[in-house]
């Protein structure tokens, strides 16, 4: 049971970054974050094809380029550079991870959205959003205890987390449903699969990281010392 305890924070496990961001990782390291990223990106795929409503930060960005001469694009850029800005007070540092995140996800969403279907029946659309949700999930548990970085918005996550020990669940759950608030507000569009996303993502992405605690390895005892 206490495999369906979600975790508070992110773990650290046999494949996360044991030197600082900036230098030079193992092999297994990088290709956990960048298998992380992609699975990332698949599920953003998958939600976009399943045509249920997408996730709260692409709906705060068309809020704001329906409010502003801006196009979704373009907002979206600005969206990032303030959430960085917002790195600052918590003392989030930049990472590979960081970098990465902005590139390889996007390449992601280009590549798996001509691969990924693009179902017609509701139950088939649902299905697609419910498995995309779980692979953001599990790209983001593989990604983040890669330890190179968080990607701009999971910053705000890992910081608040680190700095005022909420759980990620709810930290998580508390941006992105804020974020979907703000953009619904703005003129956003949302659907069940946007609000199904701010709800569970959290819940999500701290369940799978408990499997993973559950599946590490147990260190191997330290031989007692002979106290003669």
């Amino acid at each position: 049971m206490n495999v369906l305890n979600p975790v508070r924070t992110i773990p650290l496990l046999p494949w996360s970054a044991e030197r600082p961001a900036w230098t030079w990782q193992r092999p297994v390291t990088l290709a956990v974050l960048f298998l992380g990223l992609w699975l990332f990106g698949t599920g953003e795929a998958g939600l976009i094809n399943a045509g249920l409503g997408n996730t709260p930060w692409t709906v705060l960005a068309q809020g704001i380029a329906r409010q502003t001469p801006l196009d979704i694009g373009t907002a979206t850029i600005v969206i990032s550079i303030v959430v960085l800005l917002g790195w600052i007070p918590l003392r989030q540092r930049p990472g590979i991870g960081t970098v990465a995140n902005v590139i390889v996800i996007g390449v992601a969403i280009d590549v798996m959205t001509h691969v990924v279907p693009h179902p017609h029946a509701l139950v088939l659309r649902g299905a697609q959003a419910a498995l995309a949700i779980v692979t953001v999930g599990l790209g983001s548990a593989f990604y983040l205890t890669a330890n190179l970085g968080p990607g701009p918005r999971d910053g705000w996550m890992t910081g608040i987390n680190r700095r005022f020990g909420y759980p990620i669940a709810g930290v998580r759950a508390s941006i992105e449903l804020t974020v979907l608030v703000v953009g619904f507000v703005l003129g956003g569009t949302a659907g069940v699969a946007t609000i199904a996303f701010a709800l569970l993502i959290g819940y999500c992405l701290a369940l799978i990281l408990r499997v993973f605690v559950a599946l590490r390895p147990a260190e191997e005892p330290v031989p007692a010392t002979d106290p003669a």
